[in-house]
């Protein structure tokens, strides 16, 4: 998958929030959730604690080290952020990861004062404000949206059919243009460390999230030097938001944004006035989450719904395993449930763990990638996870196509059987691990389908459906039937990829990004040295490849211990082609645009550096990772920042011009 990992160790509200100051007038609210399911309630406040003098030892240093440094400490290992990650978090966000989100696990073993001890170690009893939003407001002539434009990207892979392709005129950018680019502005948002969601765009409007705030922001972008804030999205209980929001326009009329939280909520909010028409908590199991963008019909909001179970089902404590993914189709007027697909059945009772315990399956299977609707053949076509537990499902590490009206299962293909992972588990695991199974009964390999699928129209007009696999791989199906057109191995790739966050598909070319290419694997791949971390284009009927681009290793940079590939090499985040030219990043935060013909370096940039922002934010940049590239109005929209798997955070919004 694009793995989700814990935002957070530790958490605590400081009586100090109940003195901020409130956001601007634009700011709305979202209201009581309307047919909403089990809605999780907001952190309780917690005291915060006394101060504690210079000389003496801070009482939260020693809750850090016994319950927090053996990951934090070690984030290339253990996948999480590190302790200077910690520190830039704003006290909001830690507070719901650990009382309501994917470190509460962690947070029940600890009081309330060791919470509140630790949080104060971390990062004070610092405040977020919000101050900087009230200058950006727009003046009364821009503040109404204006949605008359043409909607250029309306889903994570800009388009229905998720190509993750624009036109010259839908970008506002040509080829020429984009050979060199200069930063028009910046902007900062203060205390987020993980900029990890695109906008959508619609005329000369901007709907962008910032997860770490759990917020929403409409920007207009008609002035390309200055943007404005139009409306401002919070989301209830400040649980942080995850996905890039879908837009698109129901059969009422309305403009409908669909976007989902960390917390498994689905947000609907007009995107003419920034108001929630409806909340919906879909999470079923105790650790269900959202990370796929949800896809916005006439008559139904398609969401994708995955699940972190993963991260701690390896413990005794735990019961392994229950959780799987799924779809929902959600009425768009109310969020009042149509149909529901699992990606298998319930867990059940397998066998005896060894303790008198049991050891329940099938698991796994999260969807953390975008669907593709594909209105033609009534179909939904989605990737999956892998397995948690035995036995190994088959939908798991799969493409499956699901009935548009119905979600009855169509077809599935298992792409990497008996793949059983839990982090911490390991092909030969310790004996004391109770919940973690051994080889030859799984591969342990954890490559999902992380990237969205993308179903690509040729020159002749033949369909094929496209997926990147954490394996390496590169797929095509028949999209009415699931049958594998060709397959094309580059590399075996890791549980960070292979090929992680997208691909893309423009003029009979698939583009894949390759952040960590692996070993060999008798056959799978062979082992050719010629295949390294970069940019590769494929030849969308044969698979064959036509280019590659593959960045040199930056000055001062090392091959890590674990294999992976150095950051200046590795390609993650999901690439953007406009006109004619792919724009994609490796994880030191550098932005190189390629020509799309031949694989031409054309321009490249590094943002991981401190800004003087437009909003007066401080702000540096970082790794650039998830769905961060993309363009509306003649600017280049790129997110710097990733504080996961060990990675550089940030949290600058940068938007690029042409030069001259």
């Amino acid at each position: 998958m694009p793995r989700i990992l814990p935002a957070a160790l530790i958490s605590a509200f400081s009586l100090a929030l109940a003195s901020c100051q409130g956001g601007p007038p634009a700011v709305v609210e979202a209201p009581a959730p309307v047919h909403a399911a089990e809605v999780k309630p907001a952190p309780a406040p917690m005291p915060t604690p006394q101060p504690v003098a210079a000389t003496a030892v801070h009482p939260g240093e020693g809750v850090y080290k016994t319950f927090c440094a053996a990951c934090h400490d070690q984030p290339e290992v253990s996948r999480s952020p590190s302790k200077d990650t910690l520190k830039s978090m704003s006290l909001q966000f830690l507070n719901y990861s650990l009382t309501g989100g994917k470190m509460k696990v962690q947070g029940s073993a600890l009081s309330a004062e060791q919470r509140a001890q630790v949080v104060n170690y971390l990062i004070g009893n610092k405040v977020t404000s919000d101050a900087w939003t009230k200058p950006m407001m727009c003046d009364a002539a821009r503040l109404p949206v204006d949605l008359t434009g043409a909607a250029t990207i309306t889903n994570f892979g800009f388009d229905r059919n998720n190509t993750r392709t624009l036109s010259a005129s839908q970008a506002g950018l040509t080829k020429a243009q984009l050979s060199k680019m200069d930063l028009a502005w910046s902007l900062g948002f203060p205390d987020a460390t993980t900029m990890r969601s695109q906008g959508a765009v619609v005329g000369k409007n901007i709907f962008v999230p910032i997860p770490d705030l759990g917020s929403m922001y409409a920007l207009d972008v008609s002035d390309p030097a200055k943007p404005c804030i139009q409306w401002i999205y919070k989301a209830p209980g400040d649980a942080p938001l995850r996905s890039s929001p879908g837009y698109g326009v129901t059969a009422d009329g309305t403009p409908l944004l669909a976007f989902s939280g960390l917390d498994a909520t689905v947000h609907a909010v007009d995107a003419r006035t920034g108001k929630a028409l409806w909340t919906k908590a879909v999470g079923s199991y105790s650790f269900t989450t959202t990370t796929g963008v949800p896809t916005v019909l006439k008559d139904r909001v398609i969401v994708p719904v995955a699940q972190f179970e993963i991260l701690f089902a390896a413990k005794n404590e735990e019961q392994c395993c229950t959780n799987h993914g799924y779809v929902l189709s959600l009425d768009p007027k109310s969020g009042d449930q149509q149909w529901r697909y699992d990606t298998m059945p319930e867990a059940t009772v397998q066998r005896d763990r060894g303790d008198g315990q049991p050891l329940l399956g099938p698991s796994g299977a999260p969807i953390w990638n975008s669907p593709v609707v594909d209105e033609k053949r009534n179909l939904v076509y989605f990737g999956t996870g892998e397995s948690n537990s035995p036995p190994a499902h088959k939908n798991t590490n799969a493409i499956i196509a699901i009935d548009l009206r119905t979600g009855a299962e169509k077809w599935s293909f298992h792409a990497t059987p008996k793949d059983i992972f839990n982090s911490g588990c390991g092909l030969n695991p310790k004996p004391e691990l109770l919940n973690c199974v051994k080889s030859p009964e799984t591969v342990y390999r954890d490559v999902d389908f992380g990237a969205s699928v993308i179903l690509g129209t040729h020159s002749d007009g033949k369909e094929l459906l496209y997926a990147g696999q954490k394996s390496g791989s590169v797929w095509a199906f028949e999209p009415g039937t699931g049958k594998v057109a060709w397959r094309t191995a580059l590399g075996t790739g890791s549980a960070l990829g292979g090929i992680h966050w997208g691909i893309a598909f423009d003029k009979d070319t698939v583009y894949a990004p390759v952040s960590t290419v692996g070993v060999a694997i008798p056959g799978e791949w062979d082992g050719d040295p010629k295949i390294k971390p970069g940019l590769y284009a494929l030849n969308a009927k044969t698979g064959k490849i036509k280019w590659q681009y593959n960045p040199e290793l930056a000055a001062g940079d090392t091959v890590p211990a674990n294999g992976r590939a150095p950051r200046s090499m590795a390609m993650s985040a999901a690439p953007a082609v406009i006109d004619g030219v792919i724009i994609a990043a490796t994880l030191d935060g550098t932005v190189h645009a390629v020509d799309a013909g031949t694989g031409a370096l054309l321009w490249k940039k590094a943002t991981a550096q401190s800004y003087e922002t437009l909003n007066g934010v401080p702000a540096k940049g970082g790794s650039i990772d998830s769905a961060s590239i993309y363009a509306a109005n003649g600017l280049l929209m790129v997110n710097s920042g990733y504080g996961m798997f060990g990675q550089t955070p940030g949290n600058v919004l940068l938007a690029f011009k042409p030069a001259n």
